[in-house]
């Protein structure tokens, strides 16, 4: 079965995506911010994650409330923690040192969506795509370990990238939004893909293997058709720009 999904829609104001917004401890700017937030059915912020949250929102916190903080709390600052605390934000502590801070807030946003009965079509991610390196491929990690977490897409959004892990099978991307930047690509990560097609991008690939070390699709950009389609035996990281 084809999955068709457009990876911007939740960044645009009029979009029809249904989404939960997870906020992680680096650094993003306001950008698209205000519009995630106001559409996002259930807010989470991951350990520190809520620092950014509280700094970027100065002047208006008691408007931008997340549901639930979670994390070892190695991360959030003392004075954020008691803020959310007292405002009635929900605090829940995972010392579980195998799993990222994001693993672990994914994990408690999958049960409150079962809990609440939210319908929801994607879980939208802020922040995991900068500083550190061993961070990044932490964020990238996590992706692997969503799909035996949730049922839902998981995508991580930050400045000016996006990156969705694609299962095995056919994908079609809509990519007409009008907010895509020029470059895209597909990253074999975690694993060799021994037979990827596409359509729809400038440098098209059929039935080729991407490895590390032999072919990886970087700096690739799309044909204007506004669609990508993509097959792939195995999971395949999907990257594309986000137009500031």
């Amino acid at each position: 079965m084809e999955r068709a999904f457009t990876p911007l829609d939740c960044l645009l104001p009029a979009g029809n995506l249904k989404f939960c917004l997870l906020i992680l401890n680096q650094p993003f700017n306001k950008g698209h911010f205000h519009c995630l937030w106001s559409k996002a059915a259930l807010r989470a912020c991951a350990d520190g994650g809520a620092n950014h949250l509280y700094y970027i929102t100065e002047g208006s916190q008691d408007s931008f409330l997340p549901d639930y903080i979670s994390g070892d709390f190695d991360s959030i600052q003392p004075e954020i923690k008691e803020y959310y605390k007292v405002k009635g934000c929900e605090l829940i502590e995972t010392m579980d040192q195998d799993l990222t801070d994001f693993t672990k807030c994914l994990q408690i946003l999958q049960k409150k969506i079962e809990k609440k009965g939210l319908q929801i079509d994607v879980i939208v991610t802020l922040g995991g795509l900068g500083g550190r390196f061993d961070q990044i491929m932490a964020s990238v990690e996590t992706l692997f370990h969503a799909a035996n977490i949730t049922p839902f897409p998981v995508i991580v959004i930050q400045d000016c990238s996006l990156i969705y892990l694609l299962q095995p099978g056919k994908h079609k991307l809509h990519v007409d939004t009008g907010l895509e930047g020029s470059w895209c690509g597909l990253i074999p990560i975690g694993n060799s893909c021994e037979s990827v097609t596409t359509t729809g991008l400038r440098w098209n690939l059929t039935n080729q293997v991407l490895k590390f070390g032999t072919l990886v699709s970087t700096s690739n950009t799309y044909d204007n058709s506004g669609i990508v389609t993509i097959e792939t035996d195995k999971p395949l990281l999907w990257t594309m720009a986000i137009e500031s």
